[in-house]
């Protein structure tokens, strides 16, 4: 199946979902991350704004910032994302695409984040993510450092055993669901 309509089939599922189940299912995700060891041992967390039912990161928000981590979310600017420090919640607002986007100017390059999340429209059993179809995540995913872990976070139903992948497609290091987490590292 072609990649668009792949993510048409989920786009449609997720936006059907009821507004409770998509948040009791991302308190579930963001608590299973937050007990998690590379969760607690990172300095520097890339985080994305949630849109249209996405797995919400807005717990890990506040839990992040307590803890002094540095924590950073992207902005498009032209064809990429770049990674902008944040100290508070109310720095994001709405930007490209409807999503909330940093306001300040405090660059950190995305080779300094040990740790990214992001979100996608489908996974698969190795790593694949299916986003909107922009490229973004993977031209970002594609600088990080190689100790760098990439995250990504999906309700069950969004998880599938194969995705069409093209090289440009970038791999990710775990993946995190409302009952499981996927370790991609050792393939």
């Amino acid at each position: 199946m072609p990649k668009r309509s792949i993510r048409s089939h989920f786009l449609t599922e997720r936006k059907s979902r009821s507004s409770q189940i998509c948040a009791d299912s991302s308190s579930e995700i963001q608590r299973r991350f937050m007990r998690s060891v590379f969760f607690r041992e990172a300095r520097c967390l890339a985080l994305y704004s949630a849109i249209h039912n996405e797995v919400s990161t807005d717990e890990i928000v506040g839990q992040a910032l307590d803890s002094g981590k540095c924590l950073v979310f992207p902005r498009v600017s032209g064809e990429d994302l770049e990674f902008v420090l944040i100290e508070s919640p109310s720095e994001l607002v709405s930007g490209a695409f409807g999503v909330k986007e940093p306001k300040s100017c405090n660059l950190v390059p995305v080779e300094k984040v040990d740790l990214i999340v992001v979100p996608g429209v489908a996974f698969d059993q190795r790593g694949h993510r299916l986003g909107y179809g922009r490229g973004y995540y993977d031209r970002a995913l594609a600088k990080c450092q190689s100790h760098c872990m990439k995250v990504g976070f999906a309700y069950d139903f969004q998880l599938v055993e194969e995705l069409p992948a093209t090289d440009y497609d970038e791999t990710l290091s775990m993946l995190i669901t409302e009952s499981q987490t996927l370790n991609f590292s050792a393939c």
